[in-house]
């Protein structure tokens, strides 16, 4: 019998190393940024458009005004009629413009939507990198939709 060296690895040393990885993985996973992705920022504009659309219910369901609050600075839209609200990411950039007036009051960092489905509009614009949605409410109609840089998506 010849004396060689042994060849490959030991369960035991398999086993090591992967609790090495493991334990590098747990304590830097948290370090490592999470941004917010094409799909996740498209799921944001839905999200805004479905929080729109059931203000826009209510308010016909009711037949009372239901104003939607935008606001830009928190960066969280807030359900005039329920009290859902969506906050936006930080490395989203989130920018709206929105009527001064509506009915003939200051309209202030709301879309409001009246009893007859009607609306003074509003647009919410989501963008990342390479990646934009609109969130449109027609003044005129109070319909809601998303557009992309290229599409509109219903």
């Amino acid at each position: 019998m010849s004396d060689r060296a042994e060849q490959g690895f030991t369960l035991l040393e398999m086993v090591c190393v992967l609790a090495i990885i493991a334990m590098l993985a747990a304590v830097l996973l948290p370090f490592i940024p999470r941004q917010t992705s094409r799909s996740r920022l498209q799921a944001y504009a839905l999200e805004a458009a479905t929080l729109l659309k059931a203000d826009r219910n209510a308010a016909i369901r009711r037949q009372i005004d239901v104003a939607t609050l935008v606001d830009a600075g928190t960066r969280s839209i807030r359900s005039g009629a329920t009290s859902a609200v969506l906050r936006i990411p930080d490395d989203v950039r989130f920018d709206t413009l929105l009527p001064q007036t509506c009915n003939r009051r200051a309209a202030l960092s709301t879309i409001d939507f009246f009893a007859n489905g009607m609306s003074c509009g509003g647009t919410i614009a989501l963008t990342r990198f390479d990646a934009g949605y609109e969130v449109r409410v027609n003044w005129l109609t109070g319909r809601i939709e998303i557009v992309s840089r290229n599409t509109a998506i219903n």
